[in-house]
């Protein structure tokens, strides 16, 4: 279990909202990561793990032509990914990683060409960004790593997206009231 995945359930716990997952070169590590804080089940509702490109679109409703025409790896279905597994779990977010492991390129994309993306709510009282986010990634390193760091990568974008939505010392006075969970 990662520091930020626990810091994840947590802010997610003291907000009572909720979280699904969309992956693919990941196959089922961030689930994995998250699932492994004690508390989890309160807030994580579970993964969609679309590997298989027409997965994505028939599983997350990623658009047809934007996969034809761009492939899986791609910032806009990276989006899409996210804010359809939020859709289809019901979540108040949705987090989704695509991207090259390797060992060969994909899609005309190197090894290490990630894209991850949170999807939110869209609530203009909050401060919260809402709607979809994505980061591009260019990671070194061998498959285990590439896959690894793009768990730590979708994690902290979904923290930053949380932690935007609470003022510090609301995060400092939540903890304190859940004994520093």
């Amino acid at each position: 279990m990662s520091s930020t995945a626990t810091d994840v359930v947590r802010l997610l716990t003291v907000k009572g909202e909720t979280l699904a997952v969309a992956e693919s070169l990941t196959g089922g590590l961030v689930a994995a990561d998250l699932t492994s804080v004690p508390g989890a089940s309160k807030v994580f509702l579970g993964s969609v793990t679309a590997y298989a490109t027409e997965l994505k679109h028939e599983l997350l409703g990623v658009d047809t032509t934007l996969l034809a025409a761009r492939g899986a790896v791609d910032p806009q279905v990276a989006v899409q990914m996210a804010a359809g597994v939020r859709k289809a779990l019901g979540a108040d977010w949705g987090i989704a990683t695509t991207g090259v492991a390797g060992p060969e390129p994909q899609d005309g994309q190197a090894v290490g060409t990630v894209f991850v993306a949170v999807d939110g709510p869209d609530e203009v009282d909050s401060g919260s960004a809402g709607g979809g986010k994505v980061e591009a990634l260019r990671l070194n390193g061998d498959r285990a790593e590439i896959r690894r760091e793009s768990v730590r990568s979708v994690l902290a974008l979904l923290l930053k997206e949380l932690a935007g939505e609470q003022t510090g010392n609301e995060r400092a006075q939540d903890t304190e009231r859940n004994g520093g969970f």
